[in-house]
């Protein structure tokens, strides 16, 4: 055990070194010692103190070892592969958490298939497990069975699970129909700056939701004689402002008009699932939504949930950057086109297949193969717009695109308060990214990519851009701390892998 973990450590020190670029005589002279001292600790083949490691890790400017804790996990990335084969787009993350919440509408049993196995989902279900919700994996862990109790114990809701994802937010809705007065914590998740949860009260407040906010908790009462008196407009076109108000709608003994909603693909996921509990939704893919409410819902159901298209933007970046020829299957292509179009003014050479239904049968699918491009910068700015706009998760990934592009591209990310900041990260791995103020940067391109160490940007679109300009720069990359990855995306390291990058998973010892 001993020379197992003096072996462990030898390679954490080498490959600090050498990420620095030291020979083993460098090190040796900053350290007072000899060269071949060096090397037998780099072999596992010499004890270590614990000071000569402090001294060893401030010499190299790496932590070498972390105590008392299990440490966060990082990334080793060799660059300057190419990528080749296929790899298929896995379930949505934002569809998978909305379909998690809304199983807390039915008393019978929810089964969804090919879930998400990511960290966002985790936490949900360790929320749901908390209040007596008995949810398993089966069929090999590709699917979940959800059965809920009689009575949930909102008491007992793990409130650390709860705050470590936003996704919390939309227990709101269905907890509603279930209980007059509850509580759950502040949502957590990115950190893309403010984001007001008052249009979700606004949408609420018309089926007698009346929430408090104070000491870290929404504190909710349920007025049960209240009903909407007329069409609910809300405030924001947003995704879980939209999923929150049809969670709502769902259980309402009346017919709900919804406006100014979200058409987005995960909003589109959960009214199919709805229908499968026997809640009639009109207007699905449009801004207006109609929702025939059933006040009892009690249903055995099977629902597939549809393809990604935000993991399929990633691994069309990933292509991009790397100068691969690579196929993308599964796409979901009807919330992609605007990217697409955009791609292919800036000379993506590109091929798509024949569409074909998800296993939801409502989602269009093709298969998207990529090749090496000589791309030139857009002429407009890239900005997202509501669907069937550029998604808003979609833009970041066009920092890396644009910094592997001829000339200059202006990104707007008009959403979040400082997402476009961590873009600026880009800068560290040699492209030429100028922030203009906390939502516009100025992408010139094209960029000679170089290796670097850093941690991992808090926010999960720019963290897995930052990872792809890794795998396009020459040499040894280490990206620190990469939880907010794996809350989005399910084995990336080892997906991308399969496809020939070299990508390794490491915690400090």
């Amino acid at each position: 055990m001993v020379d197992d973990y003096l072996v462990r450590i030898g390679r954490l020190i080498r490959d600090a070194r050498q990420h620095r670029g030291w020979t083993q005589l460098q090190l040796a002279d900053a350290l007072a010692t000899s060269q071949s001292a060096v090397n037998r600790i780099e072999r596992g083949n010499q004890n270590i103190s614990l000071e000569m490691i402090a001294r060893i890790g401030e010499a190299l400017d790496s932590e070498i070892v972390s105590l008392g804790y299990a440490g966060p996990m990082h990334l080793r990335v060799v660059g300057g592969r190419r990528l080749s084969g296929s790899i298929d787009v896995k379930t949505s993350k934002n569809a998978c958490v909305a379909l998690l919440c809304a199983s807390l509408l039915n008393s019978g049993r929810t089964i969804l298939r090919k879930v998400a196995r990511i960290e966002e989902v985790y936490r949900i279900l360790e929320v749901l497990a908390s209040i007596g919700v008995r949810a398993r994996w089966i069929n090999e862990g590709s699917d979940l069975e959800i059965v809920p109790p009689a009575r949930l114990e909102l008491e007992s809701m793990d409130t650390d699970a709860a705050r470590r994802t936003r996704s919390v937010i939309m227990f709101l809705g269905p907890l509603m129909h279930r209980t007059e007065q509850f509580q759950i914590p502040y949502a957590g998740g990115c950190d893309l700056g403010t984001r007001t949860v008052q249009p979700h009260m606004s949408a609420l407040r018309h089926f007698g939701l009346d929430i408090t906010a104070t000491g870290g908790f929404y504190h909710a009462q349920v007025d049960r004689g209240a009903a909407p008196s007329r069409p609910i407009v809300l405030t924001e076109r947003g995704d879980t402002v939209t999923e929150n108000a049809l969670l709502a709608a769902a259980r309402h003994d009346g017919v709900t008009v919804i406006r100014n909603a979200s058409s987005n693909y995960m909003v589109q996921d959960l009214c199919f699932f709805l229908e499968q509990l026997g809640v009639r939704v009109e207007g699905i893919g449009t801004t207006t939504l109609t929702v025939h409410g059933q006040p009892h819902i009690e249903r055995d159901v099977d629902y597939s949930p549809s393809e990604d298209p935000v993991e399929a933007m990633s691994l069309l970046a990933a292509a991009v950057v790397t100068s691969s020829e690579l196929t993308i299957c599964r796409v979901p292509v009807e919330f992609l086109e605007i990217e697409l179009a955009v791609l292919e003014e800036m000379g993506l050479d590109h091929d798509r297949g024949r569409e074909y239904p998800a296993a939801n049968g409502r989602t269009r699918l093709v298969d998207l193969t990529v090749r090496p491009s000589k791309l030139v910068s857009p002429i407009d700015k890239i900005h997202p717009m509501p669907f069937p706009g550029l998604n808003i998760d979609n833009v970041p990934f066009f920092a890396a695109i644009a910094a592997s592009a001829q000339g200059s591209t202006l990104i707007h990310d008009w959403v979040y308060d400082n997402r476009a900041i961590y873009l600026t990260e880009l800068t560290r791995l040699g492209a030429s990214v100028k922030l203009l103020d906390p939502h516009r940067v100025l992408v010139e391109g094209p960029t000679r990519w170089r290796s670097a160490e850093m941690m991992c940007p808090p926010a999960l679109r720019p963290a897995v851009v930052v990872l792809l300009a890794m795998m396009a720069a020459e040499g040894t990359s280490v990206l620190r701390n990469v939880y907010v990855i794996n809350r989005g995306y399910e084995d990336l390291a080892e997906r991308l892998n399969a496809l020939g990058a070299r990508i390794e998973t490491f915690r400090d010892i």
